[in-house]
């Protein structure tokens, strides 16, 4: 199959679906002219035109606001956030309107918007460009989550999102814009609350969120010259979330990490560690349940404090090793 980068695929995904239905729009600052913050958009609006492909003022509140009021009335908005940070000047459309109008008319009204959100740690943005903000929006019912960690993923869900009748928040790593995979050229979806057993093994469970499936990887590349096989499931979507394949690894390994980016206090993490707790695995738990995340302090601008700030590789190796081996 041929390989893509996952800017690539995301592309894609936008350029097939237009071709394929008139309703779905882009919308943001900077991503017709420009072709985008990180490119994804490329040249869109040169094929689609300034109606479909809508250069924005400087205002998150207007793109999200403007998402909502588009998809209400029957059409297919694909919002950019430029970082996901600036997400934060759009809570009162996303948490108070987008989220509730499909309850709050009982199921007459539906809101099918995108947001994508750029975001991450890895490329010297500092603190107000490099944030995780996913468990913000896990907490808002009504809300679907995406993570993509792979350019395979990348394309399948956005497409499935763009299709879902809810707003979806799609959260994209800025560093996983330049890795490449294999990706099919036809149209697919792969549905929004299935999580994906990405490497079987039998010693350990590590679930691992966006660009972290990617470090679980080589972490368990190394771990297996010593002996400690890994198994790792990426959730792709942490609202909803497929506990299914988690509980029944869990049952299987009797130890579980969870990696993600995101600090730590409030993370999906400990939401995660919670519903293992009240499942199944939890009566075949051998050692605490452990989470791996970033620390509690904003993104700093200096490269080897960024580094430090979020799990790296060897950090993964390091707490699989100790969890394996019985040391806490």
């Amino acid at each position: 199959m041929r390989e893509l980068t996952y800017k690539d695929a995301l592309y894609e995904a936008l350029d097939q679906v237009m071709v394929k239905d008139e309703r779905v729009f882009l919308i943001g600052e900077d991503i017709g002219v420009y072709g985008g913050a990180f490119g994804v958009t490329g040249d869109l609006q040169q094929k689609y035109g300034k109606e479909r492909v809508i250069d924005t003022p400087i205002s998150e509140a207007g793109i999200t606001g403007a998402c909502v009021g588009a998809a209400i009335t029957g059409m297919r908005p694909v919002g950019e956030i430029m970082f996901s940070d600036f997400v934060v000047l759009s809570m009162e459309q996303l948490v108070l309107q987008a989220a509730r109008i499909r309850f709050m008319f009982g199921g007459k009204a539906t809101v099918p918007m995108v947001l994508r959100l750029p975001g991450g740690s890895g490329t010297g943005a500092s603190g107000q460009h490099s944030g995780s903000y996913e468990s913000w929006f896990v907490h808002v019912p009504g809300l679907k989550v995406v993570m993509p960690s792979t350019p395979y993923d990348a394309k399948g869900l956005l497409l499935a999102s763009i299709e879902d009748p809810n707003p979806v928040m799609f959260f994209e790593h800025k560093l996983l814009y330049k890795t490449k995979g294999p990706v099919p050229e036809e149209m697919y979806t792969i549905p929004l609350g299935k999580s994906n057993v990405v490497r079987e093994g039998k010693d350990l469970t590590i679930v691992a969120t966006s660009i972290m499936v990617s470090r679980a990887m080589e972490a368990a590349d190394q771990l297996a010259a010593e002996g400690i096989d890994v198994e790792i499931i990426d959730p792709r979507t942490i609202r909803p979330l497929d506990m299914e394949p988690i509980v029944a690894s869990i049952i299987k390994t009797g130890k579980v990490l969870i990696v993600h980016e995101a600090v730590k206090m409030g993370g999906f993490g400990g939401e995660l560690a919670a519903s293992i707790v009240e499942s199944e695995a939890f009566g075949y738990l051998d050692a605490p349940v452990r989470r791996l995340a970033g620390l509690d302090m904003p993104i700093p601008y200096n490269r080897n404090l960024e580094y430090h700030a979020v799990p790296q590789i060897e950090n993964i190796v390091e707490e699989a090793r100790k969890i394996v081996q019985g040391k806490y």
